[in-house]
């Protein structure tokens, strides 16, 4: 049974000299799906993984693969990604002015569809098409890199997120990335959040196992 509390850690934070063996722990850890961050050096300061990236993760776990595009024009990407074994990929709202178009695409090949909203970006960007969504991502820090400081005026966004998919009757993940902790992941999980990306969390701890473990229990979850 799926814990209420998903755990994804974002091997943006991961060595890549041992990628195998970090994804294997965290699997076998108890974490719930790999969230791997796509940025294209122009809708992000950054650039990282595509198509070859996902497919050697897919290669290597049974995790869903929650694949966050921080690309301009993501439509370029979704056929090679749900080929590569993406489960599920979220774009941004930011960049998808026809977003129930580019939502509906992503369902056509079998995937999660998500939508990202940046700090900056009003939740009334999906209000309308909430519907078509199976995540709803907030981000907690600006996007583009990793081990960024979290936000806290997001908690109240979180609430505010909670409260419209409820009142829409959606059953849509709320999903947080950002600067998710032992210390700030209480607040978001009483918030209303469900999904968590951790990276530096997750990967620079001691022993990923107990550290996916205390996440969970930090939100009184314990499998």
């Amino acid at each position: 049974m799926p814990s209420p509390a998903r755990i994804v850690p974002s091997i943006l934070s991961a060595d890549f000299s041992r990628l195998g063996d970090q994804i294997a722990m965290c699997e076998a850890g108890g974490a719930d799906w790999i969230h791997i961050d796509v940025m294209d050096g122009q809708f992000v300061p950054n650039l990282t993984f595509g198509a070859k990236v996902i497919e050697t993760v897919r290669k290597v776990t049974r995790l869903p693969l929650d694949v966050h595009m921080m690309v301009i024009e993501p439509e370029k990407y979704f056929d090679d990604f749900a080929a590569a074994g993406a489960n599920g990929m979220t774009i941004h709202a930011e960049v998808a002015p026809h977003l129930h178009r580019q939502l509906d695409r992503i369902r056509e090949l079998g995937c999660r569809a998500g939508v990202a909203l940046n700090p900056a970006t009003p939740l009334n960007a999906v209000c309308e098409i909430i519907p078509e969504f199976d995540l709803l991502l907030i981000m907690t820090v600006n996007p583009g890199f990793g081990a960024q400081r979290f936000i806290e005026y997001s908690i109240d966004k979180i609430r505010r997120a909670r409260l419209m998919l409820d009142e829409a009757g959606s059953d849509a993940a709320l999903e947080v990335d950002g600067g998710i902790n032992r210390d700030t992941i209480r607040e978001v999980w009483d918030a209303g959040a469900d999904t968590f990306v951790a990276g530096n969390a997750v990967f620079t701890a001691p022993d990923v196992k107990a550290e996916i473990a205390a996440l969970r229990g930090k939100c009184g979850v314990f499998v």
